[in-house]
């Protein structure tokens, strides 16, 4: 029985992180980093691995990579940003060495990332200057556009529930 549990939370956890963070960056990660410490101190934590995740807002081809610059929003227990954008604390920028067109990754595309922390960069945000954070990307997840309300399970029962008479026995006892 030890064996069969030891097994089944094996195969639990490696369903958990699937396809979202690669098992060789999974080490790697600093868990304990958030990202309103990030926000408030880049540079203090330049080379740290960490996971992030938002809603893309604007997406720049370079001449040696892609920037993009991301909303951030809190992850839920599958790596996925959550749907309430209010929840966000703040805005990054994330960077790809490798070809990436900004037309795969649009505005409002929600992503998930494994990133390298490369300090900061300060820009004009409307009217006012903003401190970014930057990461290089070293693993990118796009979440497929959809109704994120299909992530809330469904608990149905068959349509013949009702109907049977032993559970509506409209004053009769059956046996």
């Amino acid at each position: 029985m030890e064996l069969g549990g030891f097994a089944l939370a094996v195969f639990l956890a490696g369903c958990a992180s699937g396809s979202v963070v690669p098992a060789s960056l999974q080490a790697q990660i600093d868990k304990t980093l958030t990202f309103p410490q990030l926000r408030e101190s880049p540079d203090t934590y330049r080379g740290h691995l960490i996971v992030l995740g938002g809603e893309v807002l604007s997406a720049k081809r370079l001449k040696d990579g892609t920037r993009i610059e991301v909303l951030e929003i809190p992850l839920d227990r599958s790596l996925r940003p959550e749907a309430d954008r209010t929840l966000s604390q703040g805005r990054f920028i994330a960077v790809q060495k490798e070809f990436l067109d900004p037309a795969t990754i649009p505005p409002g595309t929600t992503i998930t990332l494994v990133g390298e922390v490369t300090g900061s960069v300060a820009d004009k945000l409307d009217e006012t200057d903003y401190t970014y954070p930057t990461v290089e990307i070293k693993s990118l997840k796009v979440w497929p556009r959809g109704d994120t309300m299909s992530r809330i399970p469904y608990y149905y029962y068959p349509p013949s529930y009702y109907w049977r008479p032993y559970y509506h026995t409209f004053g009769r006892i059956r046996r």
